[in-house]
């Protein structure tokens, strides 16, 4: 069954919630710099975080720039990143926007949503991770967990991506927004999850709409 769509003060409620629990949250792909996060977000797309940090342990440690990428090139990449899910396209996707930000940009990862999505492999939700987590901007990006967490709760309803991303940007809080994207991505991912959420150990469970919660 669906849930029903929670009002303001129940929203906020639930960011309270989960703000309180976790103050500071982020990202948990692994990065040095905001160049290493662009391409470690192209990875992660259909991969585990888990999956992705692996493949970029060793690759972080020699490629730091897009000129060291090149330096790298397309072969050397592949044996990085093998394990990772549709690695060969994603390898051509790298290099790719690695020789734009050494051609365009100075080597820089630039800071608009329009350029970002003019890079190879790069759509809204990955702009979005870039924008909020390198440059502190309030966007969300709507993964799979945020859609499940958005829709499930009753939060932010919405048939696809957009239109879960622009309920959230007009229901959350806006002292919220900035790591709104990173609670319900990390709720997702160990709480609300898709086949056996654990609504008995969920923080949120009573301000949670979904009709269907598991036995506490």
């Amino acid at each position: 069954m669906s849930a029903t769509s929670l009002n303001a003060r129940q929203a906020g409620r639930l960011f309270e919630i989960l703000a309180a629990a976790n103050p500071a949250p982020t990202t948990e792909l692994r990065y040095g710099n905001v160049y290493q996060l662009l391409v470690a977000v192209v990875l992660s797309a259909q991969a585990t975080d888990v999956g992705v940090n692996k493949a970029t342990a060793a690759l972080f440690k020699e490629v730091r720039t897009p000129a060291r990428m090149l330096e790298l090139g397309h072969d050397a990449l592949l044996g990085h990143i093998r394990s990772i899910g549709l690695f060969r396209a994603k390898a051509k996707h790298v290099i790719a926007l690695s020789r734009i930000l050494v051609e365009a940009h100075g080597g820089k990862v630039p800071r608009s949503r329009e350029e970002l999505e003019k890079l190879p492999g790069v759509g809204r939700k990955t702009a979005n991770v870039v924008l909020n987590t390198a440059f502190g901007e309030p966007t969300i990006a709507v993964d799979t967990h945020v859609f499940r967490v958005a829709n499930r709760t009753g939060l932010a309803p919405g048939a696809t991506p957009r239109a879960v991303e622009d309920g959230l940007v007009a229901r959350v809080p806006k002292k919220y927004l900035r790591h709104a994207h990173h609670w319900l991505i990390l709720h997702g991912r160990h709480v609300c999850l898709a086949r056996k959420p654990r609504c008995e150990s969920c923080g949120i469970r009573r301000v949670c709409a979904w009709p269907d919660k598991t036995a506490a």
